[in-house]
């Protein structure tokens, strides 16, 4: 197991949907609202992080700080899911800024929408694309895998579950032409057998649900998550980034 060995704790953001929430209670759909952070919500939130000397990267790019062989003041930026408004209204501010950051893509459905959450009464929202993601990619941004098919993991028996975290990142990496070694387990579940699954294909870094920032010790194929929400106000969200407010919730 490779752990973290970070001197000062690590913040790594995680995001959904760039874009305004749907009305409560409208056709589309309000469940999950949550989910949603307004484009002007987020561009504000990132100005606060170059404000306050931070440096937005990608969890490749973060990885030497995590593994204590670099310092200074990062924060991890993560998506799940692959929205296209990532690319639309989320990549033009990380551009402003000059950070980068990684979007766990779901592989078997991209240019789709995220019809896993069609049973909760989620609004359906358009993927990227195949292209859209080397757009972003090229952008300097990163793709992630969140598997083939956005599965409860521990819903399935060992072959599947090995062959949902394998075929998603050998999918991406064709689709991109590129290597894909950062991963995302879906709905944040997971076994310690789909640690080693994850580590045994090829990933350098996975991220969970876990709320916490990302202290020494931390397994690199576990790593905790700051959630960054509709509700989040910028002291709520400073609240998160500089103190123990999030840590082990």
């Amino acid at each position: 197991m490779t752990v973290t060995k970070n001197a000062s704790p690590i913040p790594i953001l995680v995001y959904h949907q760039i874009a305004v929430a749907p009305e409560k209670g409208s056709p589309s759909g309000s469940a999950f609202r949550s989910l949603y952070v307004a484009p002007s919500a987020f561009a504000r939130q990132m100005l606060l992080l170059k404000i306050l000397g931070y440096q937005g990267l990608s969890m490749t790019a973060l990885e030497p700080y995590l593994r204590g062989e670099r310092h200074g003041k990062v924060v991890g930026i993560t998506f799940d899911d692959g929205y296209l408004n990532n690319l639309t209204d989320a990549l033009p501010v990380l551009q402003r800024h000059g950070f980068s950051s990684t979007c766990y893509a779901v592989s078997s459905q991209a240019g789709q929408t995220n019809s896993w959450d069609l049973k909760t009464g989620i609004a359906q929202t358009a993927l990227m694309d195949a292209g859209q993601m080397r757009q972003w990619v090229a952008a300097g941004q990163e793709i992630g895998s969140h598997t083939r098919s956005h599965v409860h993991l521990t819903a399935l028996d060992d072959a599947a579950s090995s062959a949902e975290i394998a075929l998603g990142r050998s999918d991406l990496e064709t689709m991109l032409q590129t290597s894909v070694t950062q991963f995302c387990y879906p709905y944040g579940e997971y076994k310690n057998t789909h640690l080693e699954m994850a580590r045994q294909h090829g990933f350098s870094a996975s991220t969970t649900t876990a709320r916490s920032r990302c202290h020494a010790g931390a397994d690199m194929l576990a790593l905790p998550r700051v959630s960054i929400v509709r509700s989040t106000t910028l002291a709520h969200f400073l609240l998160k980034l500089l103190t123990s407010y999030e840590d082990g919730r």
